[in-house]
């Protein structure tokens, strides 16, 4: 026979989305079960930023912020007045994790630790006396008409006045997203909008990016290219890679790229612009001074002030200039060229990395059933549901992060609330 456990609140996932979650339910007085499958909570969160966590983004404008969040961004106006970037910074340094903004906005713990993130988290759960329980398989749910009754484990069943469904989306399955969590809330009625890998990198078919492995580039303009026509650009970070490209710039126009791909006819190009900040014309002018300055060497030593040394190469053998010959004996002609290379160097990608290497997965449950001003289901009364289980689609720099922490902050807070109604009844 099974063991049956009864809460007011049930917060399924572990991640920073279901831990804010169980923390604000507990915080209101509601007593709160946690349930995770894996051996320790937030298994994702520590490797988000490269272990440093990047938990959130500093823009001051709520209208900017949501225009970073695509189609959907509108949904995400309530939960953010409620829990927005200030919050986010002011619950952290409650807890002890002083903060740091970075460039783009960007904010990180002092410590570039995303152990102290989780440590908050963690301290805030045992404040409110949140149960953890750790190792439990989930099978679903149990439910009359329109509202949860039950939550089956592996030996044992959870009660609760109230559900948050905060299991993640399909990114990162090494840390134990795979999903199920969409598959529990299609049968419980919600239509899941098809997951895709969205911050991932890319894979491309060009040599030469794979023999720059390594290299990374700031301040890099990246343009998508279709049949010709621009159709996305980012400016950013980037990373040469043993398969082709990343780096945040990369990340943010994934999607897209992975999209216009799925046409197979379709001529799909990226270009860097290696030196945004310069026209053609300020571009030419400084190589004028540099070959001026370097006038006696060989034209293969001669950009080592324009460009990192092991890019370098690969430039050269793309603009079929003899890399023996003297500077002083370089065209205009050969010397646009190069300018031209430098502003519009392009490859071809050819597909994505999979889920196992993405940050995150767009898609998810359709926002249009859920109320964005508690995050309750208009399907199942007492369903809540929190990050990126639902249809969020946010760029890197801390967007996604705060998403988390605004939806999984209002839903606790509303399960809390309907937990207590519940009891009244």
């Amino acid at each position: 026979m099974k063991n049956r456990h009864y809460y007011d609140v049930a917060v399924i996932g572990g991640g920073p989305a279901g831990m804010m979650a169980a923390g604000r339910a507990a915080e209101l007085g509601a007593r709160v079960i946690l349930v995770e499958k894996n051996t320790e909570l937030g298994k994702k969160l520590l490797i988000t930023g490269g272990g440093r966590c990047n938990l959130t983004n500093a823009e001051p404008d709520a209208r900017k912020f949501v225009e970073k969040l695509g189609k959907n961004g509108k949904f995400f106006f309530s939960p953010l007045a409620t829990f927005g970037t200030q919050q986010t910074v002011e619950f952290f340094e409650r807890f002890g994790v002083k903060t740091k903004v970075e460039d783009r906005s960007r904010v990180f713990p002092v410590s570039n630790d995303a152990a102290d993130v989780l440590k908050a988290l963690e301290e805030y759960m045992r404040k409110g006396k949140v149960f953890v329980f750790k190792e439990a398989v989930a099978a679903g749910f149990n439910k009359r008409e329109d509202r949860l009754t039950q939550l089956i484990l592996k030996g044992a069943d959870v009660e609760a006045g109230a559900y948050v469904l905060a299991t993640g989306g399909r990114s990162r399955p090494e840390t134990g997203a795979t999903g199920e969590g969409l598959k529990w809330a299609t049968a419980l009625g919600h239509h899941v909008l098809n997951p895709f890998p969205a911050l991932v990198p890319l894979k491309i078919s060009d040599n030469w990016v794979k023999l720059t492995q390594g290299l990374s580039m700031d301040n890099v303009a990246v343009t998508l290219r279709v049949n010709g026509k621009k159709d996305a650009a980012r400016t950013g970070n980037i990373l040469f890679t043993h398969f082709g490209m990343s780096g945040p710039a990369i990340l943010d126009i994934s999607k897209r790229v992975g999209e216009v791909l799925k046409n197979k006819t379709d001529n799909v190009i990226l270009t860097l612009d290696l030196k945004p900040a310069m026209s053609i014309a300020q571009l030419d002018e400084r190589l004028q001074k540099d070959f001026k300055k370097f006038q006696n060497k060989a034209f293969r030593n001669s950009l080592d002030d324009l460009l990192p040394r092991k890019l370098i190469p690969a430039i050269i053998k793309m603009t079929q200039i003899n890399p023996n010959k003297p500077v002083h004996e370089i065209t205009r002609e050969d010397r646009l060229k190069l300018v031209k290379l430098l502003k519009d160097l392009r490859m071809s990608p050819i597909g994505l990395l999979g889920f196992d290497k993405a940050i995150a997965s767009s898609g998810g449950v359709d926002l249009a059933e859920v109320d964005s001003k508690t995050m309750g289901s208009k399907i199942i009364k007492n369903l809540y549901l929190a990050g990126d289980v639902l249809d969020i689609d946010a760029p890197t720099g801390g967007f996604n992060l705060q998403l988390c922490w605004s939806t999984g902050y209002v839903a606790g807070e509303y399960a809390a609330r309907t937990a207590g109604r519940k009891e009244e009844e």
